[in-house]
């Protein structure tokens, strides 16, 4: 339980961090999040989604897609996770979450696309290096 608390933090702060440097994700609750006014808790609900869809979504795809990213010399696992991502921006907006990539959702655009592939890259950047610190944690406890 303590381990996908931690997970949800780590995404929200990658998420976070991914509003801030790509200028195709808009996500007006982020803006919000340091204020600790109106939505921020937004944050925390696409932070919750992205970790639900790579603890579960994301092994089976990558299963599915080990010929395709083996040939590619895995290029492919930057796409899957750009799709992920839009899927992560799909499903905020399926519970009245305003968080866009381009103008993804309703339409899926090469600006949408390019910016969900880039935040992919942040997200997964930030998130490599905040598990670092957290294996300190495990050893720990």
């Amino acid at each position: 339980m303590i381990d996908l608390l931690v997970k949800i933090l780590i995404n929200a702060v990658a998420v976070y961090v991914a509003v801030l440097v790509v200028p195709q994700i808009d996500f007006p609750a982020a803006d919000q999040l340091l204020k600790l006014e109106g939505n921020w808790w937004h944050v925390i609900v696409v932070a919750l989604i992205l970790a639900l869809i790579n603890s579960y979504v994301k092994p089976i795809l990558k299963v599915l897609s080990f010929p395709i990213t083996l040939v590619s010399l895995g290029l492919f696992a930057l796409v899957l996770n750009a799709l992920l991502l839009l899927l992560v921006a799909f499903l905020a907006g399926q519970v009245k979450v305003d968080f866009t990539i381009g103008e993804f959702p309703p339409s899926f655009t090469a600006d949408s696309f390019v910016g969900a592939l880039l935040g992919s890259i942040v997200i997964s950047l930030v998130s490599i290096g905040l598990g670092m610190l957290d294996r300190g944690r495990r050893l720990v406890v």
